[in-house]
C-alpha cells in the first residue's frame, strides 16, 4: 500500500515537475519572442539625405517640389527633393471634381493648356448661380453683385482634381523628384536642438496584434535641410509640429466640416456644361452652418454634395440624410 501511494505520489510530482518546466520554457520562448519584436520595432532606421523633403504628393506639395526644380534649372544649383505620398499612386487620395482657377498653374507651368494639363476638352465655367433655399421647392437667386468677388469663376474650370495631381506628378518626375508612393510619414525626426530634422516612413509588415510578421521592413528616415508638410487638413505629422511648436497659440479656431459628395453618369442630353450651382438654407435649418455645390462638366459628368459644419446643434442630425433630401427634392 504504502509503495503504491508512493508510487503515485512520484509520478503526480514527476508530472508537477513537467508542467513547471514546459511553462517557464513558454514563459522564457515569450520573454524572447516580446525582446525580439521591440527590438525589431525600436531597431536603428537606415537614413537617407536630401536638400527637401516634402510629405504629401497633393496639388501643395507637387507644386512647391515643381517650383524648386525649376529654381534649381535657373541658378544651377543642384537641389535634391524627395516626395513621400501614403496613397499607392499619386493623386489616389485626392477629392477629384472641383472648380478650379487657373492662376497659380499659370505663374508655375505657363504653358498647361498646350500641354492639356486638364484634359483634351476641358470645362470652361458658364453659368454660375449662387441661391438661399428657403424651402423644398423654392430659393432666391443671388444677383452678382451680391456674391462676394472670391465667388466669381470667370476664367474658371470645372475639373478632376485627381487627375491634375497625376499630371503635376509625371511633370515633377521629367524634372527630377523623387517621388515614392505608397510609404506614409509616420513620425518627425527631431534633432538634438529640437529642430525638425526629416521625417520616418512606417513600418510595413506589422500585424493586427502590433507584432512583426516574418515580411517586417523597418521605416527609413529622411532627413533634409527643409521639409515641407502639404499633408492637408489635420496631417499626422503637421498636428505633431504644430502641437511641438505651439503654432495655433494666439490664432483663430479651426472651422471642421462633414462634406458628402457623390458623382453622376447621366445622359449628355442631360449635361449643361459649365453649370455652377452653390446653395444655402433648405435642407439645413438657421442654426446649421453648411450648403450644397453642383457642377456639371463634360461630357456626361455632374458632381454633387454638401458640407455641413461640424458646430451642427442638433445631436439627431445626420448630414448624409440631409444630403439624400436635397437630392430627392
Amino acid at each position: 500500500m504504502y509503495t503504491r501511494n508512493f508510487l503515485a505520489s512520484a509520478r503526480h510530482l514527476s508530472c508537477l515537475r513537467q508542467q513547471v518546466l514546459r511553462s517557464r520554457q513558454a514563459e522564457l520562448s515569450a520573454r524572447s519572442f516580446c525582446s525580439s519584436a521591440d527590438e525589431l520595432l525600436n531597431s536603428e532606421r537606415e537614413a537617407m539625405e536630401y536638400d527637401v523633403v516634402i510629405v504629401g504628393a497633393g496639388p501643395a506639395g507637387l507644386s512647391a517640389a515643381i517650383r524648386l526644380k525649376q529654381l534649381e534649372a535657373e541658378t544651377g544649383k543642384e537641389i535634391n527633393v524627395c516626395v513621400v505620398e501614403k496613397a499607392a499612386e499619386v493623386g489616389a487620395h485626392i477629392l477629384s471634381g472641383n472648380v478650379f482657377e487657373p492662376r497659380a498653374l499659370d505663374e508655375l507651368i505657363p504653358n498647361w493648356r498646350e500641354e492639356e494639363a486638364l484634359g483634351e476638352d476641358p470645362t470652361e465655367a458658364a453659368d454660375d448661380n449662387f441661391v438661399i433655399c428657403t424651402s423644398e421647392s423654392s430659393g432666391i437667386n443671388l444677383p452678382g453683385i451680391f456674391i462676394p468677388p472670391s465667388l466669381h469663376n470667370e476664367g474658371n474650370y470645372i475639373i478632376s482634381l485627381g487627375k491634375l495631381v497625376r499630371w503635376l506628378g509625371e511633370k515633377a518626375e521629367e524634372l527630377g523628384v523623387e517621388i515614392y508612393p505608397g510609404f506614409p510619414a509616420s513620425e518627425i525626426v527631431y534633432d538634438e536642438n529640437g529642430a525638425v530634422k526629416g521625417i520616418a516612413t512606417a513600418d510595413m509588415g506589422i500585424g493586427k496584434d502590433g507584432v512583426p510578421k516574418d515580411t517586417f521592413t523597418r521605416g527609413m528616415e529622411l532627413h533634409a535641410k527643409q521639409t515641407l508638410f502639404a499633408e492637408g487638413a489635420r496631417g499626422s505629422c503637421s498636428e505633431d509640429v504644430i502641437a511641438n511648436f505651439d503654432l495655433r497659440k494666439d490664432c483663430d479656431m479651426q472651422s471642421y466640416g462633414l462634406g458628402i459628395k457623390e458623382v453622376w453618369e447621366v445622359p449628355e442630353d442631360r449635361i449643361q456644361p459649365g453649370l455652377i450651382q452653390h446653395t444655402l438654407g433648405w435642407p439645413l435649418d438657421l442654426q446649421t452652418y453648411g450648403g450644397s455645390f453642383l457642377y456639371h462638366m463634360k461630357p456626361n459628368l455632374i458632381l454633387v454634395g454638401m458640407v455641413v459644419g461640424l458646430d451642427y446643434q442638433n445631436p439627431y442630425l445626420s448630414p448624409y440624410e440631409e444630403f439624400q433630401r436635397r437630392q430627392n427634392s
